[in-house]
């Protein structure tokens, strides 16, 4: 069965302002119905990535090609009405000026009754069909939300770029709208780019996740895959609180408060980090100062004493101070409020660690 080509593809994709690159080389390729975030923190690039798709950026150099078709590169650039692009913002910028039916029918074209039956087309699956003739200042945060995706969907758009979309919604409404809208986009066939600085947003949202960082991307892959693999110290970082603890390389090991680690292929005098996150960190009692007996799994457990806990919602988050001064974290479901001061015994699940060579 021959393989479907990608509806967003982009290569090698280059944007400057003033003489400063802020997009470097990106490449990545987003199917029909396919959900990709690019995830990074302010000022990285996602942005810029995003309007140069959409043709309201001229890049310096690289090729963006719709359904396979070359909308940006050495054929020149497609203007941006015709380049078969949605955009949804974080200010959903709707016309205030204009009722709920006239935003939808914004862009499009043909006959008015034709128009006039995609927009309660649109309207009635975000369930909104009762205001309809109603003005954007009559509307809710949520409510207005899903008026932008109606207009942004109508002209059938094959490709949808999304900015923060929900970041303006509170908490009580953000999943529901967010889940249904990406229904929604998924269901028309769109090739969906969402801009997000939240992991978490990403991780509940995406199919692909591209992690961006100073105008690249550094990673990319599916959330599960780019959560278990982060590439480095940084990726793991971004994604969780973590644990680190150092060592020199010597023989391929490495000293640590939990035993020897393994760096294989690194060489000997490397500073290398090992990563933790405080979920992989199990806690024992100091029974009789004996300690857990050491697994496998965990290696060499190390004594350490609270020096803090707090209940945070649906984990509880214990602070330690270990022998050898390091400091480490963990969390623990439900309630586990341990006193400061008590000793207990920490293991690590050495299949949830990552070694990296310290950044120069």
């Amino acid at each position: 069965m021959p393989q479907t080509a990608p509806r967003l593809e982009i290569d090698r994709l280059c944007c400057a302002f003033d003489g400063q690159r802020v997009v470097h080389d990106v490449s990545l390729s987003v199917g029909a119905g396919q959900v990709m975030c690019l995830l990074g923190p302010s000022g990285c690039g996602k942005s810029t990535t995003l309007r140069a798709i959409a043709g309201v950026e001229v890049p310096q150099s690289g090729t963006i090609r719709i359904d396979g078709e070359e909308v940006c590169g050495a054929s020149g650039l497609v203007p941006p009405e015709k380049r078969g692009v949605g955009l949804i913002f974080q200010d959903f910028a709707l016309f205030p000026h204009l009722s709920v039916a006239d935003n939808v029918a914004f862009g499009l074209r043909g006959p008015k009754a034709k128009r006039r039956a995609r927009v309660e087309e649109l309207l009635a699956r975000v369930e909104l069909g009762r205001y309809i003739d109603v003005y954007p200042h009559e509307l809710s945060g949520g409510e207005q939300q899903r008026v932008a995706l109606a207009r942004a969907v109508a002209p059938k758009p094959r490709v949808m770029l999304m900015d923060e979309p929900f970041s303006g919604l509170d908490n009580r409404l953000r999943d529901g709208i967010r889940d249904e809208t990406l229904a929604f986009l998924k269901e028309e066939g769109a090739a969906v780019l969402l801009v997000t600085h939240e992991p978490e947003e990403a991780m509940r949202m995406a199919d692909k996740i591209a992690l961006m960082r100073d105008g690249r991307i550094v990673q990319s892959g599916a959330p599960y895959n780019i959560y278990n693999t982060p590439m480095d110290r940084a990726a793991a970082a971004f994604f969780s609180d973590i644990n680190v603890f150092s060592g020199e390389v010597n023989g391929a090991l490495t000293d640590t408060p939990f035993g020897q680690f393994l760096a294989p292929g690194v060489p000997d005098g490397t500073v290398v980090d090992i990563v933790i996150r405080p979920q992989h960190v199990r806690i024992d009692f100091d029974r009789a100062g004996q300690g857990p007996r050491p697994t496998p799994q965990d290696g060499t457990p190390a004594r350490a004493v609270v020096t803090r806990s707090r209940f945070i919602g649906k984990e509880s988050l214990v602070e330690f101070r270990l022998d050898a001064g390091l400091e480490m974290q963990a969390t623990v479901p439900s309630v586990f409020l341990p006193k400061p001061g008590t000793p207990m015994w920490l293991a690590i699940r050495r299949d949830r660690c990552f070694v990296f060579p310290r950044a120069q």
